[in-house]
């Protein structure tokens, strides 16, 4: 069956997923989504036995299904090979009473390489398919690991271009010299003046900018998204959870067909609703809980059925959830609305003008798969410290918002059920944060002192990534304010 995709505001045009992952965002500024999230059609009981690889092509055939299997399968071996540290590629480790998915092995020691070293892949093929014949501009935003995790994906890839945003001062220093120091001759990297959410909707501008797209055409040049609005971001992320499921089988943690529970700390919502995807896709997946920082807007949603970005926009020590405008979202709120573009649209349009939309109550009833919780600053360094303090068992900022938000819910609810907790990001690219957590002495030292104390303290290796950056080069010093973006792309491609 081949798979088409539709966006999320406009129910009567199809694309094949090669045209969806090429455009990024739908013209209409919606999303691409899957007509209907296809069933896996293999068993657990095969998937347990399976290696990354394998387990990525069983899940990623489903929804690209004008790739062949020899296009596929050079994309998945192109991406998950030695740039990550373990042959697992997504180690499960059993810390206390939960399971921590590590999504940090990659060359950016964050999630988001998951999928960033298999969308280039994707996008050249999907050039190669649409016989494209402009060199494709990626244009990101960034709140600390996307757009390091973009910039290796697509440096010095032939045919490509990739322009970076990210909010001066609102990312660790560790993510800021990781981009900052990126080589590639077809990378940029831009600072600008506002937070995460001035990035995104400047991106969006740009990509519905019909003007600033027929400047490019002339010169050779259309605009693709690595953000997380891209479904080639979406979809490898689905794999994971897929494979933490038959893993927890194989270990024979769970029986076959146990339901499990999987928590995710979430600022954009996509790894949230990559699981969600999982489960309709036939995984046993109970509750989905979404984890927040004291950006709540996600948890506010989920209580009340009103998201409403009109609220103080706060630093916190896990800046890659410091976001009030969650893109995915969108994608759900269009699935929990039957799939009805006109109503999506006109949520999205009052989110725009107001800031703030409410669902109606048959559309709250279709959320029930999933609960809301958040993590203070306090309850977030507490969840560090005690989890090392009792298994010698180091997580990073946004993990340990997640792993406080599961061990709240189970507090509250009772349910008994195993926890699968998202871990996002290697504690090392936020040293700071974790050490002080651990003990507040720390504070006094350096950034690579730091390092070198965590690496005594957790028995970690010091990630490459972290060496690359200790003596690397400042390559990328251009800033502007969020209302010149457009100016600094032209200007950047020299339009």
């Amino acid at each position: 069956m081949n798979l088409l995709y539709k966006s999320t505001r406009n129910a009567d045009k199809t694309v094949t997923a090669s045209e969806a992952i090429l455009k990024g965002l739908a013209d209409d500024g919606g999303l691409f989504v899957p007509v209907a999230v296809p069933k896996l059609d293999v068993t657990m009981d095969e998937l347990k036995s399976m290696s990354y690889q394998e387990t990525a092509y069983e899940v990623m055939k489903k929804f690209l299904t004008d790739f062949t299997e020899e296009e596929l399968k050079h994309c998945i071996n192109s991406a998950y090979d030695s740039k990550f540290d373990t042959e697992v590629i997504a180690p499960l480790v059993k810390v206390g009473d939960t399971y921590h998915l590590e999504l940090f092995h990659g060359a950016t020691i964050a999630f988001k390489d998951m999928a960033l070293s298999i969308l280039p892949h994707l996008m050249i093929t999907s050039a190669r398919k649409n016989q494209v014949k402009n060199d494709i501009v990626i244009l990101t935003a960034t709140s600390g690991d996307t757009g390091k995790a973009a910039l290796a994906g697509f440096a010095d890839v032939p045919g490509t271009k990739i322009i970076v945003f990210y909010p001066k001062g609102g990312v660790s220093r560790v993510q800021e010299l990781q981009m900052v120091t990126q080589k590639g001759e077809n990378t940029s990297v831009v600072a600008i003046h506002g937070n995460f959410d001035h990035a995104q909707s400047g991106v969006k501008a740009l990509f519905e900018d019909k003007e600033l797209e027929k400047e490019l055409a002339a010169k050779g040049y259309q605009f693709s998204s690595a953000n997380s609005i891209n479904i080639g971001r979406l979809v490898p992320q689905v794999v994971y959870y897929v494979y933490a499921y038959a893993k927890l089988l194989e270990n024979e943690e769970i029986q076959a067909g146990e339901e499990i529970n999987v928590t995710v700390p979430t600022g954009n919502f996509g790894n949230i609703l990559a699981a969600y995807y999982a489960k309709q896709m036939g995984v046993p997946i109970a509750k989905l809980i979404c984890a927040s920082n004291e950006n709540k807007v996600l948890f506010d949603f989920f209580q009340t059925g009103v998201y409403n970005r009109n609220r103080e926009f706060v630093l916190t020590s896990s800046p890659s959830m410091d976001i009030l405008i969650s893109s995915n979202l969108e994608r759900l709120i269009y699935t929990i609305a039957g799939q009805d573009a006109e109503k999506d649209t006109e949520l999205m349009n009052e989110l725009k003008e107001k800031g703030v939309y409410e669902i109606t109550p048959e559309m709250k009833e279709k959320l029930a798969d999933f609960r809301g919780g958040y993590a203070t600053e306090e309850e977030t360094a507490e969840m560090i410290h005690d989890t090392y303090k009792k298994t010698g068992y180091v997580m990073d900022t946004h993990t340990a918002v997640a792993a406080y938000v599961c061990k709240k819910y189970r507090e509250e609810s009772k349910d008994t059920k195993k926890c699968l907790v998202a871990s996002t990001a290697s504690p090392y690219k936020f040293a700071r944060s974790v050490m002080t957590a651990i003990d507040p002495a720390y504070d006094a030292m350096d950034e690579f002192r730091l390092i070198d104390e965590l690496n005594k303290v957790s028995g970690f290796p010091v990630p490459n990534a972290i060496e690359e950056i200790r003596n690397a080069e400042i390559r990328h010093t251009t800033e502007c304010d969020a209302d010149k973006m457009k100016e600094t792309v032209k200007e950047i491609l020299g339009i």
